[in-house]
């Protein structure tokens, strides 16, 4: 049988190369949607059920088995019910993905208008040095952390973040959560740092925004009560006393998504749309 690339590289080939990549895509999209949340400590459940339903095969345990695949029939119906809201919010995060909805203007917009607001309450409270620690959920859920804190749901305001934190009121002691461009909770306990890399003359506050750093990719902000100064961690990274200009330039580029220059298609479709809207004559027309 004479060897020939036309076989190698064949339609079915490249749709199971598809099915595989996408099917990837799938479980790490997945594994991002559910780190940092309580749904981790449900997965490791279903997969020691698993294991166990294997053995049971393997074993001809057939009472476990059966038990099993009770478990595994009926806790599908259970979970949906249970892990309703979390259903919906990874839903509604799916709908917002890079595969169905490209970033738009308005999206820019409610970013922008996040970043104002943040701004005037830190310059206010940098001003009276006014103690404050916001942590901002990015791709990795904080459910875990929002849980501890007491549920707000409200706009961002510079008003209603500056009065949080004002000292000896209820809500001050604790974080304030931000998700999906709303308050989610105030007065939320976030993770400790254990690291000695952090200076010692910083406190609890800059701790836990190096904590809650270590273990999801949240971006937070602390105003220190000693000195004013504004500190932003991400990824165990501790940027510490960066000026207005410096936070608000590292907030926009983790924000704001800069406009992209039209591809090859994009080109080539405005051409076709300019032919047929100048009756033929092209799209490109020189003044003389």
């Amino acid at each position: 049988m004479q060897f020939s690339w036309s076989n190698l590289i064949s339609w079915q080939s490249l749709a199971n190369l598809i099915d595989i990549l996408v099917v990837w895509y799938v479980i790490y999209k997945l594994i991002m949607l559910i780190r940092g949340t309580k749904a981790v400590q449900l997965v490791k459940g279903i997969a020691v059920i698993i294991v166990v339903k294997l053995l049971s095969m393997l074993l001809h345990l057939t009472t476990i088995s059966f038990i099993m695949d009770q478990v595994l029939t009926w806790g599908v119906i259970a979970l949906v019910i249970v892990f309703q809201p979390e259903i919906r919010r990874g839903l509604e995060h799916l709908g917002r993905g890079s595969l169905l909805q490209r970033a738009s203007q308005d999206q820019n917009r409610v970013a922008t208008r996040m970043i104002n607001e943040l701004d005037k309450a830190i310059q206010y409270m940098a001003k009276r040095r006014i103690g404050a620690l916001i942590s901002i959920q990015m791709k990795t859920g904080l459910e875990d952390y929002i849980e501890t804190g007491i549920p707000l749901d409200a706009d961002i305001s510079s008003g209603l973040l500056i009065n949080i934190f004002i000292p000896n009121t209820p809500l001050h002691d604790g974080a304030v959560i931000i998700r999906d461009n709303r308050i989610a909770v105030a007065a939320a306990y976030l993770p400790l740092s254990e690291s000695n890399t952090i200076p010692k003359e910083l406190g609890t506050r800059h701790r836990a925004a190096v904590g809650i750093s270590e273990v999801t990719d949240a971006l937070t902000i602390v105003v220190s009560e000693e000195t004013g100064g504004g500190t932003l961690t991400k990824n165990s990274q501790l940027m510490r006393d960066m000026s207005q200009d410096e936070y608000l330039k590292y907030l926009r580029s983790q924000f704001i998504v800069a406009d992209k220059e039209p591809n090859q298609w994009e080109k080539l479709r405005a051409k076709v749309v300019g032919f047929f809207t100048n009756g033929g004559n092209g799209g490109d027309h020189h003044v003389e």
